[in-house]
């Protein structure tokens, strides 16, 4: 009789958890799916693209339409750096027809797209024109400095041959970055330093693991030399919402 009752009890426990699992289950897909579209990425760069998010048991599957291919990857890297996620089914779709590889107009995005996430420079009052892979600014830098360190992050994208910097140092310009503040997550923070890395040419090729916790980055891979881990850990810090860098790679043994 003893035997019975354990028996019934175990068999209650179970039935117990294979309901809740399935709740639990939702509760967490449905948080993951909020959290995207709370994070600052999402409701900053991408406030203007038509992007679906479904997540299920942790796999997220992403369709939609967004203005640009930089956005598509921006997207992902958002959503994969979000507690819970296991996979990322990207299958966002480019309005339009996506620029040729290598062409003016496939540059310009990138550039456009780098100069976004660094906090140092004013990419929502700098012009970017490409001809023949030399880039020309126009518009309005806050300082002297940020001038120069928008022309520096610009030769650094990956295809640009020269960059002819024409900016003006603005007042303006000083006034319109005070204003930008506010707390940033983790998973948008990690995916602009991804993007970024990927696009500068010296460290786009680096196998580079991002992790950020409250606004810390903690980086792991590989660098060729300490010049080449130093310029991961510049960029990284000027991206919007880090507090600071732990550049955990190691360098590569010649």
């Amino acid at each position: 009789m003893k035997a019975m009752s354990s028996i019934s009890i175990l068999a209650a426990a179970v039935a117990l958890l294979a309901l809740s699992a399935p709740v639990h289950a939702s509760e967490m897909d449905n948080g993951i799916e909020s959290s995207a579209r709370d994070s600052y990425v999402f409701k900053t760069y991408l406030k203007g693209d038509d992007i679906n998010i479904r997540s299920k048991d942790g796999v997220v599957t992403l369709t939609g339409v967004v203005s640009e291919e930089s956005r598509r990857g921006l997207a992902r890297e958002t959503v994969a750096g979000l507690p819970g996620v296991k996979s990322v089914d990207n299958r966002l779709e480019v309005k339009g027809a996506s620029p040729t590889p290598n062409s003016d107009a496939w540059l310009r995005e990138k550039v456009k797209t780098t100069l976004l996430f660094h906090r140092n420079v004013s990419a929502g009052t700098t012009e970017v024109d490409v001809k023949d892979g030399l880039v020309t600014l126009r518009g309005d830098a806050a300082t002297q400095a940020q001038k120069e360190l928008t022309t520096e992050y610009v030769k650094d994208v990956e295809g640009v041959k020269d960059v002819k910097n024409e900016m003006t140092v603005s007042m303006t310009s000083r006034m319109t970055m005070a204003k930008v503040a506010g707390k940033i997550d983790d998973a948008s923070i990690t995916a602009q330093i991804k993007i970024t890395l990927l696009y500068h040419r010296s460290t786009s090729a680096l196998n580079t693991k991002v992790e950020t916790t409250d606004g810390v980055v903690t980086m792991y891979g590989k660098a060729s030399n300490a010049d080449e881990k130093a310029l991961v850990t510049k960029l990284a810090t000027n991206i919007n919402g880090v507090k600071s860098v732990n550049n955990r790679m190691t360098i590569e043994e010649k």
